[in-house]
């Protein structure tokens, strides 16, 4: 198969969909992962397949070892090789730290960064023979400076930096490149429990005057995945307007 193939988790909605979107119409094999989002997984899935794109969808729990496992497995079962892995698969809530309950903070830390370590850790059984692949994991500008109200994400965001870092020097010597993508303020489905107040606030502050697109995000990863990528490794590149610099 002279296709790459590409695995992007939580690929159904926002930035997932994007990545995924923009991978297929550039003549990437696809798998589209997806969790509750059935409906959306589906749609796209229809929109590309009509385009004559190469695509895929698979319903996973990633953030269950097994539910992680079979989804790899699928990827090659479907495509031979995984060339490109995405760890966007995530969640966000907002709360004050005294009042995060042990189970919503078992929750973010399963979904966000239990499953970067389950889906890497079985992809690698394909990457490692093959001496090549990518790895882009979706951390966040909080996982860079931290988030009031927002402890259990910004923690479990920058752990997935320091997991980046730490795993570009192990797999180096594999011919495998991990970097880290950190999202500004992105316009998906995480801002709709932000009052307009604070979008406008956070616009404001943003030195390009304006809110990332899950565009702006799909357009990193695809540099990061393509030649252009080759020499760029344990790197988190922050497509974020200036909003941190």
């Amino acid at each position: 198969m002279n296709k790459k193939t590409v695995l992007i988790t939580g690929a159904s909605r926002g930035i997932g969909r994007a990545i995924a979107r923009l991978f297929a119409i550039n003549n990437y094999n696809v798998v589209i992962n997806y969790n509750k989002s059935e409906h959306e997984a589906k749609e796209l899935y229809e929109e590309l397949s009509e385009k004559g794109c190469s695509v895929r969808i698979f319903k996973a729990d990633v953030s269950d070892i097994s539910e992680a496992n079979s989804l790899v497995n699928y990827c090659i079962g479907q495509f031979e090789k995984i060339d490109v892995l995405i760890n966007n698969a995530g969640i966000s809530k907002n709360n004050l730290f005294t009042d995060i309950s042990y189970e919503e903070w078992h929750e973010v830390m399963n979904v966000n960064l239990n499953s970067v370590f389950y889906v890497t850790k079985k992809a690698l059984q394909y990457m490692i023979p093959e001496m090549n692949g990518k790895i882009i994991n979706i951390s966040s500008i909080w996982g860079i400076a931290g988030g009031s109200y927002e402890v259990h994400y910004s923690a479990s965001k920058a752990a997935i930096i320091g997991m980046t870092k730490a795993l570009a020097k192990e797999l180096g010597p594999s011919n495998i490149n991990v970097n880290c993508i950190a999202p500004g303020v992105i316009k998906t489905d995480m801002l709709n429990n932000i009052n307009e107040d604070t979008i406008d606030m956070l616009r404001d502050e943003t030195p390009l005057m304006r809110l990332g697109t899950p565009e702006d995000i799909a357009r990193c990863a695809l540099f990061l995945a393509s030649e252009g990528g080759d020499f760029i490794t344990g790197q988190v590149i922050s497509p974020n307007g200036g909003f941190v610099i």
